[in-house]
């Protein structure tokens, strides 16, 4: 495994090249450790945290208190994978001060190489002032779950010529306000297909086929830690679910029948105190 620090321009590079990018996403520094130890180039710090940490119904509660706290574990931990933090919802919709100071807060207080932004054409002007600053972003189009009730749920978006046409513009109008890279959520392959043939920088998919210059999954869903089944568009490698499960009521039945701890699991007195402990000399 190449142990060179993963930039943005690495990044960049694989556009044409004949590797794949490789992302996952991670919330703390045991998991980001791993992964980070595993070879993956993008590890992001999303705000898919949400559901899948805090439980919640969808991203849009999260802060940006919380994402800084969640990147700063994540950046102590990767030493090579280039480390991106979602901005969370209506941390940069207000205004283009608003989202360059929010963004200049994931780099110098949480460490990340980099930010990421929901949107297309809506949002160019803001990206371009924040890559203006000097602050890398990685866009999103498709299915952008902060704005989840906008457009009626998490669902395919590109089905159809007209709203295809308009991702389209929106990964064009990204690629020419400074983005690095682009992630293309839930939409059909061919199209996906399309876009990254249409523009210069590296798209990353998640539920958009394999013409994509890279991949991005939910960790969660991967290693199959949360229970019940997982998106379409994921793939269950291991079911940690299960073996995390079993692992606990074995713990819990040693425990109940004083089959745990044994002496290998305990530690032993001095001489001293020992012959003390026996004549109840303490």
């Amino acid at each position: 495994m190449n142990k060179e620090k993963v930039t943005t321009e690495t990044i960049r590079e694989k556009k044409n090249g004949p590797e794949q990018i490789i992302a996952l996403t991670a919330w703390d520094y045991t998991s980001a450790q791993i992964v980070d130890t595993a070879g993956i180039d993008i590890v992001l710090v999303g705000d898919s945290l949400a559901m899948t940490i805090r439980g919640d119904e969808n991203t849009l509660g999260i802060t940006v208190h919380d994402m800084i706290y969640h990147t700063q574990m994540v950046s102590r931990a990767c030493q090579r994978a280039l480390v991106i933090a979602d901005m969370p919802f209506m941390s940069y919709q207000l205004n283009e001060v608003q989202a360059t100071r929010n963004a200049g807060r994931f780099l110098k207080a949480g460490g990340a190489g980099g930010v990421k932004i929901e949107g297309g054409m809506r949002m160019a002007s803001t990206i371009e002032k924040i890559t203006g600053a000097g602050i890398p972003v990685m866009g999103h189009i498709g299915l952008t779950p902060q704005s989840v009730h906008q457009i009626g749920g998490y669902k395919v978006q590109g089905k159809s010529l007209e709203p295809a046409k308009e991702l389209v513009k929106d990964a064009k109008a990204l690629q020419a306000a400074g983005v690095f890279s682009l992630v293309l959520e839930c939409v059909p392959s061919e199209l996906a297909s399309f876009i990254t043939d249409s523009i210069d920088i590296p798209t990353i998919g998640i539920g958009a086929g394999s013409g994509c210059d890279g991949q991005i999954q939910v960790t969660a869903d991967v290693i199959g830690l949360k229970q019940g089944s997982v998106p379409k568009h994921a793939k269950k490698y291991t079911d940690l679910n299960h073996s995390f499960m079993t692992a606990v009521k074995t713990y819990a039945a040693e425990v109940t029948k004083g089959a745990f701890p044994t002496e290998a699991n305990s530690f032993k007195s001095s001489d001293d105190l020992k012959q003390s402990l026996e004549k109840e000399d303490i």
